[in-house]
């Protein structure tokens, strides 16, 4: 790395912390609610988490079509067309808007998806309550999502991050009162984790927009300095390049979430081994979510203001980051996987298949992570539909059947392979890998071609 690059990798890091804690703080409500529901009974704790799969699953795949105004915002900021970034904020509300009619249809009818998962009659009753509930906070969701996506776009990540402390902050009394029925409140169990979501998501949304509608360094965006009707042609530019985001980000979830459904056949040890592995993965993914957003917003800000030399160095100087970051915390998980097994069962054959399996996330997590990193450089760029070609065929083709091919079926010519099939769910490990790696590879060579001064896309 070139010193010409620290600068960019100090700005990287400065937009990439707050919306690491921004991101912690999503999780830590996840892990509130999972475990004051569990604190009410089993039934209500299976709901919640059956619940929020169905929920997740939705709202990752609309929210993605959102972060298209992410990189126009940021090559508009970057290009000091600052005037143009109110009207693209505005269109982006509006998509907003249909996507929450969808997203509260299908949370509002959500027996395909129970079914499919096959939940208890008594955990889907639960389950259908939380996700009536989830509902009503859909649209705030959305709404905040598009703040979210204007202000790192124009390198203003704190205001994200303590809009999500304060959500935080709300969750606690809020689940308090409408799970145990606490200061008069009725007492919904595990259901009313997502009331408190709803009010607590409303709340937050109404504060990001008042912050950035009083703020002196919003006003030359214009954000609210006139209405907006939709506008057919914006909205479609804006789809062009949010659709295939969304697609891509629902592709990376329904293949993890099909690996667990596919797991949980192997027995319910061989499950909480693949669960402990797969929650380190996500603690590690955050980081690649925060690295990756800082890298796509300075990549996008260069390219709006022509600098092709400084946006290849931001999209370069992130994928740095990423590798130190993933590395050391690979070299961590390796040395400390006993420990990090013993503190999530004391069940011993648990223990020991998660140890086997953190050698898989040891290595899956540096390639997941880098791979975030450059799709999010690569939407500097305004390239959205190569990635999502790329992810489909990997974790889709690569990933969930190679996985299942590995893991549960019996391959002809074994010896050949070296490989004793079925593995089990080390060959859906086994598979992860090798498509994060595919998927890696080759968007990096992308990256590289679409990045080049003279033969930039975008």
């Amino acid at each position: 790395m070139t010193s010409a690059a620290f600068p960019i990798v100090r700005a990287i890091v400065r937009l990439a912390w707050p919306v690491l804690v921004a991101q912690q703080a999503v999780i830590a409500s996840g892990v509130l609610d999972t475990v004051m529901a569990g604190r009410y009974s089993a039934v209500d704790l299976a709901a919640v988490g059956i619940g929020a799969s169905v929920y997740f699953s939705i709202f990752i795949g609309l929210v993605g079509v959102l972060q298209a105004l992410s990189p126009v915002a940021a090559q508009l900021f970057g290009a000091r067309r600052h005037g143009e970034i109110g009207e693209a904020t505005r269109q982006t509300a509006w998509i907003a808007a249909g996507l929450a009619v969808i997203g509260v249809l299908l949370l509002g009818f959500p027996d395909p998806f129970l079914q499919l998962l096959g939940a208890p009659p008594e955990v889907a009753l639960r389950a259908r309550a939380y996700l009536v509930g989830i509902a009503l906070a859909m649209p705030a969701m959305l709404l905040f999502r598009v703040f979210f996506s204007l202000t790192t776009a124009v390198s203003r990540p704190r205001a994200v991050m303590f809009t999500n402390l304060i959500y935080l902050a709300l969750k606690v009394p809020l689940n308090a009162m409408f799970i145990y029925g606490a200061f008069g409140a009725p007492e919904l169990g595990g259901p009313g984790c997502a009331v408190g979501t709803a009010i607590a998501s409303w709340t937050t949304c109404f504060i990001a927009w008042i912050y950035c509608g009083t703020r002196p360094f919003y006003k030359p965006f214009g954000v609210f300095a006139r209405w907006s009707w939709p506008d057919p042609r914006a909205i479609w530019a804006l789809l062009k390049l949010g659709v295939p985001i969304g697609l891509t980000s629902f592709v990376e979830v329904t293949s993890f979430t099909f690996i667990a459904l596919f797991v949980a056949r192997l027995g319910a040890a061989t499950s909480a081994g693949h669960q402990i592995a797969s929650n380190m993965v996500g603690i590690v993914y955050m980081f690649g979510i925060a690295v990756g957003t800082a890298t796509g917003v300075l990549t996008a800000q260069a390219v709006g203001a022509r600098d092709s030399l400084k946006a290849r160095q931001a999209g370069f100087a992130g994928m740095a980051i990423m590798v130190a970051v993933s590395a050391s915390v690979g070299a961590a998980i390796l040395l400390g996987a006993p420990g990090i097994a013993q503190a999530y069962t004391k069940d011993a054959a648990v223990q020991k298949l998660a140890v086997q399996l953190l050698v898989f996330v040891a290595v899956y997590e540096f390639f997941d992570t880098l791979q975030v990193v450059i799709v999010n450089a690569l939407r500097g760029y305004k390239v959205t539909v190569v990635p999502m070609l790329v992810y489909t065929v990997a974790l889709w083709g690569i990933g969930l059947g190679g996985g299942y091919a590995l893991g549960l079926t019996r391959l002809p010519g074994e010896g050949m392979l070296g490989l004793a099939t079925p593995m089990g769910v080390a060959g859906f490990w086994l598979a992860g890998v090798a498509s994060l790696t595919v998927s890696s590879l080759i968007l990096l060579a992308y990256f590289a071609k679409v990045s080049r001064p003279k033969g930039r896309a975008g």
